[in-house]
């Protein structure tokens, strides 16, 4: 393989800035299918972003043989079963995150990949951004010292902004997306937390329907304990008021600590007095160094940027954090 050439299964919402444009415009990658089910949207969307081709069936979109690299973009509930399709014949899968509905899902996938020697992406794109690569380079050089813990808030009123909108809310299904806006957001958030931090010895959490307002839990919590002796404590609440909506990652060290966003541009660093300041410009499509990463990768220059099994380790945090709780009696 010298070229990449993308063919994409699924092309909403998501699709029209963040990832779709970003296929055309990095080195040895193009676009050159996509593929949903409602035939006037596929030829649409192949219309205005200059995909020479399109489909309403998957299988045929995997089975072009100009397309050699599958990019899974639908809702959670469909990835395991387009990736596995894609893997046995023999395209390599670049897949939305989360990984899939839950991590007995994504091991299969993993397997899939195994058995059928064929390269498997997640797409956590997060960690080729500039920002969060700086934070990880702080951490690395030791400049808040040894790490203690890290806190995370995510607090957003009933009708949060901060997610791409749809046609349909199909993240309020749990069946689609496995758990509301908890499932949508945290994989891009705990994700961070193994890329800093690796691997984790257990986990535990609470979730929980507030509101009964709709099919999901809008309340989680979650604590971790990585191997490396970092606690992680996280609170998710989807049914806060407007002016108490958060976006807050903490990490305390020895020295200082490192505060930041994870969907915004700004990272603090406070230490022995000093405060010093990061920020970072807005990209234009937000996964497109992940892109180049993932290209780099199945073109055999490169490293998985973000393997199955990394990205199941998220998925297992999730999962423990969303199991229904035993009742005492």
């Amino acid at each position: 393989m010298q070229e990449v050439k993308w063919g994409m299964i699924g092309c909403g919402d998501v699709t029209e800035v963040k990832s779709g444009p970003a296929f055309n415009k990095v080195p040895n990658s193009s676009l050159v299918a996509v593929m949903r089910r409602d035939g006037a949207k596929a030829a649409d969307y192949a219309f205005r972003h200059g995909v020479p081709k399109w489909y309403t069936d998957a299988e045929e979109l995997i089975n072009d043989p100009e397309v050699n690299a599958i990019y899974i973009a639908t809702p959670p509930a469909q990835h395991e079963d387009y990736c596995r399709l894609a893997l046995a014949a023999g395209k390599p899968v670049y897949v939305e995150k989360p990984m899939t509905l839950n991590a007995e899902s994504g091991l299969r996938m993993e397997a899939d990949s195994v058995l059928y020697d064929t390269k498997l992406t997640v797409a956590h794109y997060r960690r080729a951004q500039p920002m969060f690569l700086k934070i990880k380079a702080l951490l690395e050089q030791g400049v808040i010292g040894e790490v203690r813990f890290a806190t995370l808030q995510m607090l957003q009123p009933q009708e949060s902004d901060i997610i791409a909108n749809s046609a349909t809310n199909w993240r309020l299904d749990p069946a689609i997306s496995g758990g509301g806006l908890f499932h949508d957001l945290a994989p891009h958030q705990l994700d961070l937390m193994v890329y800093f931090f690796g691997a984790f010895s257990q986990s535990a959490g609470l979730s929980l329907n507030q509101t009964g307002k709709t099919r999901v839990d809008d309340l989680v919590t979650g604590h971790i304990q990585f191997k490396n002796g970092v606690v992680f404590t996280g609170t998710w609440c989807f049914s806060v008021a407007e002016q108490d909506k958060t976006d807050i990652c903490e990490i305390i060290g020895s020295r200082g600590k490192i505060s930041f966003p994870v969907f915004g541009n700004k990272v603090v660093v406070k230490r022995e007095g000093k405060e010093e300041v990061f920020v970072f410009d807005p990209l234009e499509h937000v996964q497109q160094p992940m892109i180049e990463k993932v290209t780099a990768y199945f073109l055999g220059q490169a490293e998985n940027p973000c393997s199955a099994a990394q990205a199941i380790l998220s998925m297992e945090l999730m999962d423990s954090f969303t199991r229904p709780a035993e009742i005492c009696q």
